[in-house]
């Protein structure tokens, strides 16, 4: 049984890994194309990440081995980095995309830009 339940969670991180993957080619501007990626890797990785820690325990439950303990925890560790980093990386390269002139493909409102001009730091 437990194997079913790992195999699910591994199978739901391809799925969304894949869409991650499929945003970065059918968006239209890097804002999208990073939303999408960002979204879709960092709630595969997730799942990634607990087929990681439902193997871990199930052998540190069959053998009592504490290498397993180790493995779970390293894995939740990577996971706090991973969601930690992914989304602020994601933002201060739209903010650099922004702030080098790069502007949203079908954007209709661009509060960002609102912002510097009320602020004089517009371009």
């Amino acid at each position: 049984m437990i194997e079913y339940i790992i195999y699910a969670f591994l199978a739901i991180n391809i799925i969304f890994n894949l869409l991650g993957s499929f945003s970065l080619h059918r968006f239209p501007d890097v804002y999208t194309r990073l939303h999408g990626a960002t979204k879709c890797t960092t709630f595969g990785t997730i799942f990634a990440v607990l087929a990681v820690v439902v193997h871990a325990l199930n052998q540190l439950r069959i053998t009592g081995d504490p290498k397993y303990l180790q493995m779970a925890l390293h894995s939740v560790v990577a996971l706090v980095a991973l969601l930690l980093t992914n989304p602020t990386g994601a933002h201060a390269i739209a903010k650099a995309a922004h702030l080098s002139g790069v502007k949203p493909a079908k954007a209709v409102i661009d509060a960002y830009e609102e912002k510097l001009i009320k602020r004089g730091e517009a371009r």
